[in-house]
Order: C-alpha cells, then sequence, then structure tokens
C-alpha cells in the first residue's frame, strides 16, 4: 500500500515539476516580448551613475582630481554599452544609436587621453564634450513626448507582431488603442526646445490620427489587404512624424 502511495505521490511530483517547466518556459519566452516595449537601455541608464557627478559636482568646482579619478568607472560603464542590445521597439532608433556610440566612444577616448595629461582645461572640455554625448545617445532613444511612446507601444504590437502572423482580431482590438494614442499625440505640447517644431509637428500629428482614423473606419470586420494597406500607412505616418525631431 505504501509502494502504491509513493508511486502516486511521484507521479504527481513529476506532473508538477512537467508543469513548473511548462510555465516557467513560457514566462521566460515572454520576458523578452514585454523588454522589447520599452524604449530604454539599462546599459546606458546605468553611466548617469558617474555623469551626475561628474556634471553636476566636478565640472562646475574644477576639480581636476576628482575628474581624473572617474577615469575607471566611465570606462567600464562606457564599455557596456558599445555592446549593449536594443530592445525591438527601438529597431527604427539602430542608425541614431550607433552612430550615437560612435560619437560616445570618441567622447570617452579623448577624457582619458586629457586625464592623462596635465592641461586642466582639456579635461574639462572632455568631461563637457563627453556629458553632450551621454545626452544626445539618451534622447537618441527616448520619444519627445510620454505620448508619443505610448502610441509606440501599441503600433509596435500591432506592426511587428499581428500584421505579420495575420491575427486581424488582435489587430481590431487594439485599433481603438490606436486611435486614442493619435489623438492624444494631436493635443501635446511639446517641450520648449522643441517649439520651432511645432507646425510641422502639428502637420505631422494630423496626419497619423487621419491614418488610425481610417484604420478604425474599415469597421470591426475588416480584415486582409485592407487592413495590412492602413497599418502600413499608419507606421509610415508615425515614422515620418519621428523624423522631425533628428
Amino acid at each position: 500500500m505504501l509502494i502504491g502511495m509513493e508511486m502516486f505521490m511521484l507521479k504527481r511530483l513529476s506532473l508538477c515539476l512537467l508543469a513548473a517547466c511548462v510555465l516557467g518556459g513560457k514566462a521566460f519566452a515572454e520576458t523578452p516580448a514585454e523588454a522589447d516595449l520599452e524604449s530604454s537601455v539599462p546599459e546606458l541608464s546605468a553611466l548617469h551613475e558617474v555623469i551626475v557627478p561628474i556634471w553636476h559636482t566636478a565640472y562646475p568646482a574644477k576639480d581636476i582630481a576628482a575628474l581624473k579619478g572617474f577615469v575607471p568607472r566611465i570606462n567600464e560603464l562606457a564599455g557596456k554599452i558599445y555592446g549593449a542590445r536594443l530592445p525591438g521597439i527601438l529597431r527604427e532608433r539602430k542608425p541614431a544609436w550607433k552612430a550615437g556610440v560612435s560619437d560616445l566612444k570618441k567622447a570617452v577616448k579623448a577624457y582619458n587621453k586629457a586625464a592623462k595629461g596635465s592641461d586642466d582645461q582639456a579635461l574639462l572640455d572632455a568631461a563637457e564634450e563627453l556629458h553632450r554625448r551621454y545626452e544626445l545617445l539618451f534622447r537618441a532613444i527616448r520619444p519627445v513626448l510620454p505620448e508619443i511612446e505610448a502610441f509606440h507601444k501599441t503600433l509596435y504590437i500591432v506592426y511587428h507582431k499581428d500584421l505579420p502572423a495575420s491575427d486581424w482580431e488582435s489587430i481590431r482590438k487594439l485599433t481603438p488603442e490606436l486611435n486614442f494614442g493619435a489623438k492624444a499625440i494631436s493635443a501635446a505640447v511639446l517641450p520648449k526646445r522643441f517649439e520651432a517644431l511645432a507646425p510641422e509637428f502639428r502637420k505631422a500629428a494630423e496626419a497619423l490620427l487621419k491614418a488610425a482614423t481610417a484604420l478604425q473606419d474599415l469597421g470591426s470586420g475588416a480584415n486582409g489587404a485592407a487592413v495590412k494597406a492602413a497599418v502600413e500607412n499608419i507606421h509610415s505616418e508615425y515614422l515620418l512624424l519621428q523624423k522631425i525631431f533628428e
């Protein structure tokens, strides 16, 4: 009787372990997809740890010894950025990212060279350039507005996942979200540094909203070529809107 019970318990344990493996595998499979929806690169964010004391403390105080002391940490953190992976949602930003990383490498090299020398102004200039290149690289991957980022998260799923899979049902479910997001972009106010681009932005935002509305107007039964053309149009208008800030 004990043997039979042990066999029963072993079978139950085996089934539980199998289920755990399946569910665990599913969780691991879903994690990259979730990460792909975030417009951020952890390695770049980590560099901020050393940029802050350089720019806000050592640089204004002209603390040359402190600036030189940051070299090992700069090299360590910047080195991780050079081989960092961009999340899927930033695939269109890859050329800008690569160019920005190249410029960051040059700034780090210049900082190292200046830190080895005795020209204090050269090191201060190198610190300023390092900060500038970090900011530009950060801006290269971060949307100008949170409304644009929110819209892109939905568009990424629709354009890069649902459309290739011909998942018309999922596209129909996300269509109102796209329309809502496009309206939010149209109503958004640009940061002051982009005020000069406002007229061009408004025109592009209206075109994006028109494209999103066209998809919604296809109705709940739409699929196939009509939906594909509408989604392609939304994606094209989105890229044109993003290009304004490049």
